[in-house]
């Protein structure tokens, strides 16, 4: 191992053990210092002393060589960033040899929303009696219904519902809980499935799985399958590439549409930055749910 790949993994336990990263994040910045590591021995440079602005300037023109998006390589500059702060802060090498490096410009752009009636089409087009089906309905209304990450749905467990208050308990990024309200539709389609499908898929071998959401085996559903099975309901009403994330945007949309303020789509979505959150108001949740009831268009609707 080179001394930078030592660097590298001094600075993943950093971000797990220090900053409390979720696995994600740290999954993410391993793959692209990773990818910096790689870059950097094959320009024969092993030793952080060595590396030096000109070594970053040629890593960001070989990613635009190797035609990658400027989406990525802005990402992996600014984790070659986050890391040479890092170095710098431990006295490591010549100090932040990253910090002037520009990063790539990106074009505005909003992200792909659904109307409100091609969601409707898509959960209906979903509807299916089998373990499995009830299973993907229940997702997809959860995704829509919370605005949640594929990640976060994957990790709600049996314990995180709260049926009648009418919330789930969510583990976003870093670990941050958040209440999320769940009401209309997405509870119903959960409730059947809980009471229906989720024992099917429940193997004696996991009877006491906690997941929510199971796999065929019994066991909890990975992030990989959410992506297909949004995929595949999207492909029923003729969506190609329908992603986990457009569902979460839609649902902030979609209330913001509704008349929900800003103010309580970031409490439900659980937008943690800082510079963000500093200026909002805390809400409460009976406040939280009694707005999302008005906002949300599934949040009485029958299916």
């Amino acid at each position: 191992m080179t001394e930078i790949e030592e660097y590298i993994r001094e600075f993943l336990d950093y971000l797990r053990i220090e900053r409390g990263s979720s696995a994600n994040t740290i999954e993410a910045y391993g793959r692209d210092l990773g990818a910096f590591a790689a870059f950097a021995a094959a320009e024969g440079v092993d030793e952080w002393r060595d590396v030096d602005r000109a070594l970053a300037e040629r890593f960001r023109e070989a990613l635009f060589s190797e035609g990658y998006a400027s989406s990525t390589v802005k990402r992996r500059l600014s984790a070659l960033k986050s890391l040479s702060r890092y170095c710098t802060l431990e006295g490591y090498g010549k100090g932040n040899v990253a910090s002037t490096v520009a990063l790539p410009k990106l074009p505005a752009q909003l992200p792909d929303v659904l109307t409100i009636e091609q969601v409707g089409r898509m959960l209906d087009a979903s509807d299916r009696t089998d373990a499995a089906g009830l299973r993907d309905r229940a997702l997809l209304e959860t995704l829509y219904g919370a605005g949640l990450r594929a990640s976060e749905a994957c990790d709600l467990n049996l314990d995180d519902l709260f049926p009648t208050e009418g919330f789930c308990r969510v583990r976003g990024k870093g670990d941050k809980e958040r209440f999320a309200p769940l009401s209309g539709s997405a509870q119903r389609a959960l409730d059947a499935y809980l009471a229906e499908g989720r024992p099917q898929l429940r193997s004696s071998r996991r009877a006491q799985a906690p997941a929510v959401f199971l796999n065929r085996r019994g066991g909890r559903l990975s992030r990989q399958s959410v992506h297909h099975i949004v995929e595949e309901a999207g492909l029923m009403v003729g969506l190609e590439g329908l992603h986990p994330h457009t569902l979460r945007h839609c649902c902030a949309t979609h209330l913001l549409q509704g008349g929900a303020d800003l103010r309580l789509i970031q409490e439900i979505l659980g937008h943690s930055d800082i510079s963000t959150t500093q200026i909002y108001t805390h809400l409460d949740r009976e406040h939280l749910r009694t707005e999302y009831l008005m906002a949300h268009p599934r949040a009485k609707k029958r299916f």
